[in-house]
């Protein structure tokens, strides 16, 4: 049992580590709280200002309109492929990178790394990027999207970490003492040894992708191929909303028609957030492992 007595100053310090703990949940909580209520508040509530922390005249009219939207359908399958796709290549393309420069007997690791990591502070550009896609022919198509962003070069440095310090090397002298090649090695012992920079990895990259949208307005012209978040940017940003989400609805008049499309921008954050919401659940016990093990200097 503990005896040791708290003094004045502690339990002032406990305080106040309480309290702007507290400020800052209530700071970072309440915008996600006033969007949720506010896409299941009437239309005539949200825009009145009358929602502030509950729903107000509870509505679903904002959801009909914006799964009625086939834009929105649209976005959801092409972010679906961006996404499912883009962090199946990234994650083979890191392990694959990393793998090799964690090995100390790959004499060439350390010039290799040197350049992957100049690309972190010095890049081509916008423009010569930009006439790079162009010329490679991956202009207005979903490659556009993926293979710019195919790789980050601080998920490749965490992975290789994991791989130097998570992996004993007397294993891999083991498996080749018993026949096994580096890739059978990579494959069925390193891997599943790696689950956890794994998910960090997945986790990493799908986010990444969910959210692009800087690709979508360089490299897409096509309407079809643009992704969720570019339809969520023409409605909160350019204030576009299709006319078939408030044709059909029950609106007789202009200004109701007004507040519906003022609700409708909650209604489609909240649908285009909330996949990446419940997928975290998943992968967080293996998100703050895999960043610990993968921060280790090796």
């Amino acid at each position: 049992m503990n005896n040791v007595r708290e003094t004045g100053g502690d339990r002032w310090f406990a305080f106040s580590v309480y309290f702007l703990l507290s400020v800052a949940l209530v700071v970072t909580l309440y915008p996600i709280v006033y969007i949720v209520s506010s896409s299941f508040s009437s239309p005539s509530a949200v825009t009145s200002g009358k929602v502030w922390l509950w729903p107000v005249h509870p509505s679903l009219q904002g959801y009909s309109a914006v799964f009625r939207y086939a834009g929105i359908w649209q976005g959801f399958y092409n972010t679906l492929i961006y996404t499912v796709g883009g962090t199946l290549i990234s994650v083979a393309l890191t392990v694959l990178a990393a793998y090799p420069l964690s090995r100390p007997d790959f004499k060439a690791r350390n010039p290799i790394l040197f350049l992957f990591t100049l690309t972190m502070f010095f890049s081509g550009g916008l423009i010569p990027t930009y006439l790079l896609v162009n010329q490679l022919g991956l202009y207005d198509t979903r490659w556009a999207i993926i293979l710019p962003s195919a790789l980050a070069v601080y998920n490749l440095i965490i992975t290789r970490t994991f791989f130097q310090t998570g992996i004993p090397p007397e294993l891999l002298e083991a498996a080749k003492l018993d026949g096994c090649d580096d890739f059978t090695f990579l494959r069925r012992i390193a891997l599943p040894l790696a689950g956890a920079i794994l998910a960090v990895n997945a986790l990493f990259y799908a986010i990444g992708y969910w959210n692009n949208i800087q690709n979508a307005l360089i490299y897409l012209k096509d309407n079809d191929k643009m992704p969720l978040q570019m339809i969520l940017r023409s409605i909160l940003i350019q204030n576009q909303i299709d006319p078939s989400m408030t044709s059909s609805m029950d609106t007789k008049a202009l200004a109701e028609r007004a507040n519906l499309r003022e609700q409708l921008k909650y209604a489609l954050i909240v649908v285009s957030s909330l996949p990446v919401i419940l997928l975290y659940p998943f992968v967080q016990r293996y998100f703050v492992r895999g960043i610990m093990i993968g921060s280790i200097k090796g």
